[in-house]
């Protein structure tokens, strides 16, 4: 695993390794380039980079590349880990380049990044576009194959953290992108389990095959069906007189995902398996077995062993499914990935509508503090709502939305309010520890399980102190 730079190599020692590479011959390069260290700071600009910013060394050396110029994100990738290469970036003046952004690593540890921009001016892109207009006018009647139409969006490169959890669940994720069977993923709503199903496609050897996307929740009960498995003409009143193809023959060579896939009804479920089992199935309306190659990721935000034991659904289905696992880990379970996140999330912002806010440390140390039961969702839409809403470039205090600033305040208060009982430190750290188990047991719907695992104790430790907890109040 890839560490950030700690303690066994010093700033010093960095710029001495940067410094090899001698400014005579660093500056006779006409690509724009700069050389960051771990922190995100600038320790060589070359010549060509410079004249692009129009400025001189002076103004650039041992600064932070955020102060800059607030678009960039080579300092996210330096502490992810992950380079984006051949990327399309506006800066601040409104250029739009093409960049590759690089983290650097010497003896296993990150040590700084690289930035290279390729192409300084896409104006000439929009002109070779125009040209072609001509042609693709042609062929936009072309049929499509479904790989052409129905692609992924995403790759692990998209999945950013610096969590141990977020790290183990992406590089179990990146094993099982490798292999063909299928995979349910499983957490809480608004985490993420989207990109995690587009990232194990775009990796996998289907990568070039279409990536079919079906929400079961979204589509009625009295759709479902023709909806996955397609129909002959005339299968029933209101068909095509063409018929339709389904979803499970559009993947094929290539991965459906189902999501929400605890909703689907029980009565297609029979019929569902045989298609993970045999790799066949029939339209509606047809006794023809149409054999289809598909890899099948599911994902819920239900708890399946729950809906087996209500007859909801079927447990042959459930271990057909469950063959690889990833449960997702909720967002307050992996906070150090929220600055990351509102990193990110701003920077997109700039990028697409020219909006720019700073977060504070002591902002970001709010939002840290706030429990997201709506995960990864819930932060994307507060950083873009106060974005959008702050009238200041710096957020204040009074830009962030009420409910999330008056959690923060009740625990502040909470806090306060703990003091040395009858002198003795003992006492206090036990009340400490008990007001730590109890938020989070409240917190996990007083889900003992799930809660000794988010305090990082074993179940029955847990059990014992909420024991003595009652012990003590008799």
């Amino acid at each position: 695993m890839n560490k950030l730079l700690d303690t066994d190599i010093s700033p010093d020692q960095i710029t001495s390794i940067f410094g090899q590479m001698t400014s005579i011959i660093f500056d006779q390069i006409p690509i724009p380039i700069n050389f960051l260290d771990a922190e995100g700071r600038v320790i060589v600009m070359n010549q060509a980079f410079l004249d692009f910013l129009g400025l001189e060394l002076k103004d650039v050396e041992g600064k932070h590349l955020s102060e800059i110029d607030h678009t960039v994100r080579l300092p996210i990738i330096i502490k992810t880990g992950h380079a984006e290469i051949g990327h399309k970036h506006r800066f601040k003046d409104g250029r739009d380049v093409i960049v590759h952004r690089i983290p650097l690593f010497y003896n296993g540890v990150i040590i700084g990044g690289v930035g290279i921009i390729l192409i300084e001016d896409l104006s000439y892109l929009h002109s070779l576009a125009m040209e072609n207009k001509m042609i693709r006018n042609l062929e936009k009647n072309k049929p499509n194959k479904a790989a052409d139409v129905y692609k992924s969006k995403y790759t692990f490169d998209d999945i950013l953290t610096m969590s141990k959890a977020g790290k183990d669940l992406k590089t179990r994720a990146e094993s099982y992108a490798k292999t063909n069977f299928p995979v349910l993923i499983t957490g809480e709503s608004g985490i993420g389990k989207e990109l995690l199903a587009h990232s194990i496609h775009s990796s996998s050897s289907r990568k070039n095959g279409p990536f079919i996307r079906v929400n079961c929740a979204s589509i009625p009960e009295t759709l479902i069906e023709s909806e996955l498995f397609g129909y002959e003409k005339g299968a029933f009143t209101g068909a095509q007189n063409s018929g339709k193809t389904g979803k499970f023959e559009l993947a094929h060579g290539g991965t459906i995902f189902l999501d929400e896939i605890g909703e689907l009804p029980i009565n297609l479920q029979a019929k569902f398996l045989r298609v993970l089992q045999e790799k066949e199935m029939e339209k509606l309306g047809s006794n023809e077995i149409v054999n289809i190659d598909i890899r099948v990721i599911a994902a819920t935000n239900s708890n399946l062993e729950d809906k087996i034991k209500a007859n909801e659904f079927r447990q042959d289905l459930y271990y057909r499914l469950n063959v690889l696992n990833l449960n997702v880990p909720s967002l307050k379970e992996r906070k150090e990935d929220i600055p990351l996140l509102v990193n990110h999330f701003i920077t997109s912002m700039n990028q697409n509508f020219n909006i720019y806010k700073k977060f504070t440390e002591d902002i970001i140390n709010i939002l840290i503090n706030y429990s997201w039961p709506g995960n990864v969702r819930e932060l994307k839409n507060v950083v873009e709502r106060i974005a959008v809403n702050a009238s200041d470039e710096v957020v204040k205090k009074e830009d962030i939305p009420d409910y999330i600033l008056q959690d923060f305040q009740k625990r502040s208060k909470c806090n306060d309010k703990i003091t040395i009982k009858n002198g003795s430190l003992k006492n206090t750290l036990a009340e400490i520890e008990k007001k730590i188990i109890l938020d989070t047991l409240k917190e996990c719907n007083h889900n003992q399980t799930e809660t000794a695992q988010l305090l990082g104790i074993p179940r029955m430790t847990l059990y014992r102190k909420l024991k003595s907890f009652v012990d003590i109040n008799e």
